[in-house]
């Protein structure tokens, strides 16, 4: 990620106005597969933009010891060929000090946050959301982050209702450990969600590495805020660094009391072009009960900067 200080730079970029001093951050991913998709009718191919994005972030220290944060994130569809293909990511403000962070806007709910580097296969056709409730990224929202609490923290999410009808929502989690795994050998995870977009749920993860190997697995209950729709779930996954390349598996499956069982399974191989590039490919299929069986085979690029 490159600090840019250039005001001009930035107002062309943000489409707003920063004072000369201004120190923004701009970053951003650009990740595209060239897909064979076979969901029960047919095979066909496509090439799919997977959450590639922009953004701003940045903060100003204040003299009462104080720091004010903010993002503006954008989402672009780099495959896309109408002319509305941006959609916004997080996008807050806050202030950041002894006690944490707040932030009010847009952002990924505290469960959503909790599952740190878990997910193996994150925006692409494995995602864990394919089976799982709890991956919202939410309006309306105030989100809390503490500091570091001897390897402790603890997020925490309130989602205002923005109608006299509607329901306000709450999503908290207690995390330990460094989700990059980095300065720490474990990371796990507690979260639940209370009435959020429709569904209350439970989840637990569990992260670790072991000399080239990570090995990392997840379970979550959930269900509707009627009592209906009640599930269980769990997922296992493993990583093996061999020089450039990374090779990957996760299993995800979810069974509903009413009787639907639904399993994914999806491997891949990560090979490093350089530290902010990399070629990929990988396979998902999803098997369910009663829907006809998923197959995904894809070859794509990503690039960070």
């Amino acid at each position: 990620m490159n600090l840019v200080k250039s005001a001009l730079c930035v107002a062309v970029l943000a489409g707003v106005s920063f004072t000369a001093a201004a120190e923004v951050d701009v970053y951003g991913k650009a990740n595209v597969t060239v897909q064979s998709v076979d969901e029960g009718e047919g095979t066909f191919s496509e090439i799919k933009s997977n959450a590639s994005r922009f953004g701003l972030k940045g903060s100003e220290k204040l003299e009462s010891g104080l720091e004010v944060i903010y993002k503006v994130e954008f989402q672009v569809d780099l495959a896309d060929d109408e002319d509305d293909n941006i959609k916004a990511r997080n996008q807050y403000v806050g202030l950041k000090g002894g006690f944490g962070e707040v932030v009010i806007g847009r952002n990924d709910t505290a469960l959503k946050q909790s599952q740190g580097k878990l997910d193996l296969f994150n925006d692409l056709e494995g995602d864990i959301k394919r089976l799982f409730k709890g991956e919202n990224r939410l309006g309306d929202t105030v989100s809390y982050k503490s500091m570091d609490l001897n390897g402790f923290r603890v997020l925490a999410t309130y989602i205002a209702k923005d109608q006299e009808a509607g329901k306000s929502g709450l999503s908290g989690a207690i995390t330990y450990g460094d989700a990059e795994l980095k300065n720490s050998q474990v990371y796990l995870s507690l979260a639940a969600d209370s009435e959020v977009k429709g569904y209350d749920a439970v989840r637990f993860g569990a992260q670790t590495k072991l000399a080239d190997f990570t090995v990392g697995a997840m379970y979550q209950t959930q269900e509707k805020v009627d009592g209906s729709a009640e599930a269980d779930g769990y997922l296992l996954n493993a990583t093996y660094k061999m020089g450039a390349n990374t090779f990957k598996a996760q299993y995800q499956v979810i069974d509903f009391d009413a009787g639907n069982k639904i399993d994914g399974l999806s491997v891949g191989v990560d090979h490093k072009l350089s530290k902010n590039a990399k070629v990929f490919a990988f396979y998902s299929t999803f098997d369910a009960d009663n829907q006809a069986e998923s197959n995904y085979l894809a070859l794509g690029m990503e690039y960070k900067f």
